[in-house]
């Protein structure tokens, strides 16, 4: 593959520089060949401190230890890469973002959250739909190897559940499952796939569980906890035997597996379809929305 330009925006999180690593150092041990970080956009949300606080950084290390072109603009952007990370840490700012790069005709990757609520994610996907833009989002742990290995491996038949934990932290900016739900959620739709119908979510001062029930009848869990446990894992249910999965186990970084997915979606493989990662944020939606209610039913 030729080294592609890549333009990032949003330089507010940790994963323009890990990316950054993984692409341009060679030496590394799971080092992704085929493009590089050329010019970058900060941005950054006054509002929200894991954001704004952590941008200055990362903006000098891109700029200083990878040669990266810093712009004051979004509108700059246009015409010096050949794809565009949408990095921005702040899921509410994605849809403003992204309608302003629709219409470049480039492939977007969009970091986790989509969005921030499922009207902005349905906005989106229909503004991808609409400029004929092929774009694509998800959390790096959806391609963690343990999983990856677990779904791959079907000799205990068709997958009939499955249940999955992680760090749950609640920040009022991206309220809810918004900002750390989404991890063990991807998980938890990399193994069901779409069509959740109804969800409920439980919460007390430090644990979180979300349950939802798919169309077919099989039931997905997600638990997550405030105690300090940063691992995420959990286990695949199949007809015949259930697989645990330990993401903590893995040798090769999420990240790495998250690049080479996204180098697939560039070379024209589907691999996960927006139409899902729309539902997957009503489905956090959905969860709020129990929590708010003490664990009431509620539909997608």
């Amino acid at each position: 593959m030729n080294t592609l330009k890549i333009a990032m925006i949003g330089l507010d999180t940790s994963h323009a520089p890990a990316f950054a690593n993984l692409l341009h150092d060679t030496n590394a041990p799971y080092h992704v060949p085929g493009g590089r970080v050329t010019v970058a956009y900060p941005g950054g949300s006054p509002d929200f401190d894991l954001s704004i606080n952590r941008v200055e950084g990362f903006t000098r290390e891109l700029r200083e230890n990878h040669g990266v072109k810093i712009v004051d603009s979004i509108a700059e952007l246009e015409g010096q890469a050949d794809v565009i990370f949408l990095h921005s840490v702040d899921g509410r700012v994605h849809l403003e973002q992204f309608r302003q790069i629709v219409g470049w005709g480039l492939p977007v990757f969009i970091d986790k959250p989509l969005s921030a609520n499922s009207a902005d994610a349905r906005a989106i996907a229909e503004l991808a739909r609409k400029h004929n833009t092929r774009a694509f989002t998800s959390s790096a742990v959806r391609f963690g190897a343990g999983l990856q290995a677990a779904l791959a491996n079907s000799e205990a038949g068709a997958v009939t559940g499955a249940d999955f934990y992680g760090p749950m932290v609640l920040l009022d900016v991206l309220p809810g499952y918004y900002w750390y739900g989404i991890h063990a959620s991807e998980m938890l739709y990399t193994s069901l796939g779409a069509g959740c119908r109804e969800v409920q979510a439980f919460r007390t001062e430090s644990h979180d569980i979300i349950v939802g029930k798919w169309a077919d009848g099989r039931i997905g869990t997600v638990r997550g906890n405030r105690t300090g446990n940063k691992g995420f894992g959990g286990t695949l249910h199949r007809e015949k035997a259930s697989t645990a999965v330990d993401l903590t186990k893995d040798s090769k970084p999420y990240y790495a597996g998250l690049l080479e997915a996204i180098f697939r979606f560039i070379g024209g493989e589907t691999v996960v379809d927006l139409s899902e990662s729309v539902e997957l944020m009503r489905f956090l939606e959905a969860a709020n929305e129990s929590a708010a209610c003490d664990g009431k039913p509620v539909a997608l």
